[in-house]
C-alpha cells in the first residue's frame, strides 16, 4: 500500500511490530517510525511529532482499518493515564513482543547467536494484579479537549495519576483495573470526602495544599494498608481525614499517614505515624510469609512473583549443601525462597531498612541459614567476605534497571561460582552484562516472565554457568 502525504499527515500507513516503551514500529520509505497507541496491523494516518537522527515519532489522527492484534481497551482512561499501554493489543500478541524484545537484546548487545529463550511465562490474572498503587492529590485536573471547547465551570480537583508529560497535570480516575478491591473504593471515597469538606489539593507549582499523595497496598492474604500523605501539618484535618477512613474502612490492617512539606514525594527520609492497626502487612508466597511496611520494596505483582521465585529455584539447580548469594536481596524474599534448597542463603543490600525488613522475614520464617548484610554490593564481595561467609556455589542477582555495577562483574569472574542466575526487569543491561561475562560463562537459557501485563515491562531470567 503506498503512503501518501497530504497536508503533513502521511496517510494509509501499515503499523508493524510492537517495540519498546509501548510503542509499535513502522516505515515509510527509507523513514523509521515510532508510533504510540496504535497496534500491529492497524492502517492509520500518522502526524509526525518529532523528528531525530534516522527516526521519527509519529501519533495517528485516524484509523482506517483495525489490525489482527487490536482489541477494545477496557478502561475508559487509555491513552490518557500513561499507564496500561498496550491495553489495546490482545494479550497473546503482547506476550510474543516480550519475548521476542528478550530475545532481540540478547542477539544485539549480549552479542550471542541463537540464544535459547523459553517461551514466556503468562500472568495471571492480567488485570487487578498490582498490590502497591499510588495516586496524587492535584488541583489542576488534566481536562479533556472537549471539557476545554466547552469553557465551563469544572471541579479541578483529581486523585489519580500524573498525565505522562506534563508533572503539574493529573488524571482523576473513578476505576482502575489495576488494583484488587477495595482500592477503588479507598480512592473515591477520600475524594468524596475531601471536597465535601473543602480540604485543599495540592497544588504541584506552588507547592501548597493539605492533601499531597495516597498509598494503597494489597496482599493475596486479604490485608490492607493506606498511607495518606498530608503537604501541611495541620493536626485537627489530619485527625478528620484518618478518622473518616478508619470508620468508613474498618477491615483495613494499617492505616498510616505521614506529613511531607518536601518539594517532592519521596518519603522515605521521613517519619510514618501509625494511625491505626498494625505498622505492616503480611503477603504470603508458597507458605513463607513475608512482612511489608510503609517503606519495603515487594514484588509488585504478589501472584505472579510465586511463578518467578518457583521458575529462579528450577533454573538454579540447587542442592542442600550448596552456599547462595544473593545479591541486591531487597527485603530478601528470593534469598527466603531459596533457602529451604540450600545449606546457607547470604543477601546483601545497600538498603539498611531493606536488610532490617529481610532479617525480620527471615525470623518470621523460623529460618537459621540466612544471613543479610547492608552495604554497596561492589564494596562487600572481597575475600574478607568470601572467607567470612563462604564461597558460593550459585549467585543469584537481582539489579536495579541499571544492571550491575562493572566492579560487580569483575568480582563474580573472580569468585567463579558454578552458576550464575540473572534476573532483571530491563532485557538490555541484562544483556550488556551477559556479554560481559562472556569470557568465563555460556548463556544456557532465558526464561521471560510477565509481571505487568498491558505494559511493555518484561523480568527475564538467565541461566548463566561456566564454561567446561
Amino acid at each position: 500500500m503506498a503512503t501518501r502525504v497530504c497536508k503533513g499527515i502521511l496517510e494509509q500507513v501499515v503499523i508493524g511490530d510492537m517495540v519498546e516503551q509501548g510503542r509499535c514500529i513502522a516505515r515509510v520509505g527509507s523513514l523509521v517510525l515510532f508510533v504510540t497507541q496504535v497496534a500491529p496491523g492497524d492502517v492509520v494516518d500518522l502526524r509526525i511529532i518529532r523528528k531525530k537522527k534516522g527516526y521519527a515519532e509519529a501519533v495517528p489522527v485516524h484509523l482506517h482499518s483495525a489490525g489482527h492484534a487490536r482489541v477494545q481497551p477496557v478502561c475508559q482512561y487509555f491513552g490518557v493515564c500513561g499507564g496500561c499501554q498496550w491495553q489495546h493489543v490482545s494479550y497473546a500478541e503482547q506476550l510474543a513482543a516480550k519475548k521476542r524484545l528478550v530475545l532481540e537484546k540478547l542477539i544485539h548487545i549480549g552479542h550471542l547467536h541463537a540464544p535459547h529463550v523459553a517461551p514466556i511465562l503468562s500472568a495471571n490474572p492480567t488485570e487487578y494484579y498490582r498490590n502497591k498503587l499510588e495516586f496524587t492529590f492535584s488541583n489542576n485536573r488534566w481536562l479533556s479537549t472537549v471539557e476545554i471547547k466547552e469553557h465551563a465551570l469544572l471541579d479541578r480537583h483529581a486523585l489519580g495519576f500524573h498525565r505522562p508529560g506534563y508533572f503539574d497535570k493529573v488524571v482523576d480516575i473513578t476505576h482502575c483495573y489495576l488494583q484488587p478491591t477495595p482500592s477503588n473504593a479507598i480512592r473515591n471515597t477520600l475524594a468524596q470526602f475531601a471536597k465535601a469538606h473543602g480540604l485543599s489539593f495540592y497544588d504541584l507549582r506552588q507547592h501548597s495544599g493539605l492533601l499531597r499523595n495516597l498509598i494503597i497496598r494489597t496482599a493475596t492474604t486479604g490485608e490492607v494498608m493506606v498511607i495518606v500523605q498530608f503537604g501541611e501539618a495541620v493536626a485537627d484535618k489530619i485527625e478528620h481525614v484518618m478518622h473518616h477512613l478508619q470508620k468508613k474502612f474498618p477491615q483495613l490492617t494499617s492505616l498510616q499517614y505521614v506529613v511531607n512539606t518536601k518539594k517532592n514525594e519521596t518519603f522515605y527520609d521521613l517519619p510514618v505515624h501509625l494511625y491505626h492497626g498494625q505498622p505492616f502487612i503480611t503477603e504470603q508466597i508458597d507458605g513463607l510469609k513475608f512482612r511489608i511496611g510503609p517503606k519495603s520494596f515487594f514484588q509488585t505483582n504478589s501472584v505472579q512473583a510465586q511463578v518467578l521465585y518457583r521458575k529462579i529455584q528450577e533454573m538454579a539447580g540447587l542442592h542442600h549443601d550448596e552456599i547462595l548469594y544473593d545479591l541486591y536481596t531487597g527485603v530478601g524474599s528470593i534469598a527466603i525462597f531459596l533457602a529451604q534448597y540450600v545449606h546457607h542463603a547470604v543477601g546483601i543490600d545497600v538498603t539498611e531498612a531493606a536488610i532490617a525488613d529481610a532479617q525480620a522475614n527471615a525470623m518470621l520464617n523460623d529460618l537459621v541459614n540466612t544471613t543479610f548484610v547492608a552495604g554497596e554490593v561492589e564494596q562487600l564481595l572481597d575475600a574478607q567476605f568470601l572467607s567470612t561467609h563462604g564461597k558460593p556455589h550459585v549467585i543469584v542477582t537481582d539489579p536495579p534497571r541499571a544492571g550491575m555495577h562493572h566492579q560487580v562483574i569483575k568480582q563474580l569472574l573472580q569468585i567463579a561460582p558454578e552458576r550464575i542466575v540473572y534476573v532483571s526487569c530491563n532485557p538490555a543491561t541484562q544483556a550488556r552484562d551477559i556479554a560481559l561475562l562472556g569470557e568465563q560463562y555460556q548463556l544456557i537459557i532465558a526464561q521471560p516472565v510477565d509481571m505487568f501485563p498491558h505494559t511493555s515491562h518484561v523480568e527475564n531470567i538467565a541461566l548463566l554457568t561456566k564454561y567446561a
